[in-house]
């Protein structure tokens, strides 16, 4: 038509048109290092390193990019298949640990977007924290303050939790009594020591290793029991004479844990919170109908479901407290990168080891603060 301009025209043969019709596939996604078993067993013979997809936070959840998680005794029981809760294989291990949340999932309030670039303790009930990224609930995610190192947020939660909430929630030990306690030269049993200096009550000691005996007296230990030495009830007895224990805590299980029960005074309680011995408690039945002794489980996972979100930030406050004045923090001993992890896990079992085995993925931009950090 006069005075419109000439429309061109593109002729494609149908080969050349379909390559223009059709979109680029999507990347995949980006793979990052994780610790893996897809069957139970030993820990050194199943954990392994793989290649796996980086995740993607859902609704109400973040990614992390992990800098470091400890290996706790739970860790190993699910690697066994003997811990009370088992996830789906193939699976990672890991409840707690420390890194930057890097990614926000869809969904979240304005509260829950301010972790964004935090650091943050990584509470992963699920596991799967032995990886270079995890995904976990944003309410999950915990941030701790700048003061504290990355060694104090990786093992925040798991012990010093554990051991406020049986002592002071649980039991509710009066200053002046006795607690009796097994596997007391374990990082957690050190920090009923030591927390037992700070709020007056007292404690027998059970270990396995004769030489453990002068170290933790010199932690601030009021008693210490050799196994080995004779049976632990009677060892009690001999120590105590006619004075009560009236609180005890068992993670051992076994012959250990039914010695423990039968030191108890007539209204004494026992709270088992492990199974390090895979053998059942044998507990006499007349134990239990003469007198009040009490036998009791507690499970942390449990218990902190039961408070409510002011309850948990004041635990993890005191926490914080406790962990700056050396009460309630772990000593680290020995890291490693994930493709050594069978190394790591045989160390974590090793009885008299110097400490807590770490798990180290990512780098930290965290510069750990000196003894004269201040105290906010």
């Amino acid at each position: 038509m006069i005075g419109q301009p000439a429309r061109r025209f593109l002729l494609l043969d149908p080969i050349q048109a379909r390559f223009l019709d059709t979109q680029p596939p999507p990347l995949p996604p980006m793979p990052m290092k994780a610790i893996v078993f897809d069957r139970f067993g030993e820990p050194a013979d199943v954990l392994t390193v793989r290649d796996v997809p980086i995740p993607e936070p859902g609704p109400g959840q973040v990614r992390i990019r992990m800098i470091a998680s400890p290996i706790n005794p739970s860790d190993l029981l699910v690697t066994r298949g003997r811990y009370g809760v088992l996830p789906t294989l193939p699976a990672t291990p890991g409840f707690e640990g420390v890194g930057i949340v890097e990614k926000l999932g869809p969904g979240l309030n304005p509260l829950g977007r301010l972790v964004l670039g935090k650091r943050v303790a990584v509470i992963n009930g699920d596991g799967g924290n032995w990886a270079e990224y995890v995904v976990i609930p944003s309410r999950q995610a915990r941030p701790v303050p700048a003061d504290l190192s990355d060694d104090d947020a990786a093992t925040i939660f798991v012990n010093p939790a554990t051991v406020l909430a049986m002592v002071r929630h649980t039991l509710r030990v009066p200053r002046g009594s006795w607690v009796l306690q097994s596997a007391a030269g374990s990082e957690l049993g050190r920090m009923i020591i030591r927390l037992a200096r700070h709020d007056g009550f007292r404690t027998l000691n059970v270990v396995r290793r004769p030489e453990a005996r002068d170290e933790l007296l010199a932690l601030g230990a009021d008693r210490v029991i050799c196994s080995s030495d004779g049976p632990i009830d009677q060892q009690v007895h001999a120590f105590l004479g006619s004075e009560p224990v009236r609180y005890a805590l068992d993670p051992v299980g076994g012959e250990t844990g039914s010695q423990l029960f039968r030191a108890l005074a007539p209204d004494g309680r026992l709270l088992v919170y492990g199974s390090l011995s895979n053998q059942p408690l044998q507990i006499e039945s007349r134990a239990l109908i003469a007198g009040n002794r009490v036998l009791q489980g507690f499970w942390l996972g449990h218990w902190m479901r039961s408070r409510n979100i002011p309850q948990s930030l004041s635990l993890f406050a005191e926490i914080a407290r406790l962990i700056r004045a050396g009460i309630l923090r772990t000593r680290v001993g020995s890291r490693f990168p994930l493709d050594r992890i069978a190394e790591a896990a045989r160390l974590a079992e090793t009885s008299g080891r110097p400490g807590k085995v770490l798990l180290t993925m990512n780098p930290s931009p965290h510069v750990n603060p000196s003894p004269t950090s201040p105290i906010f």
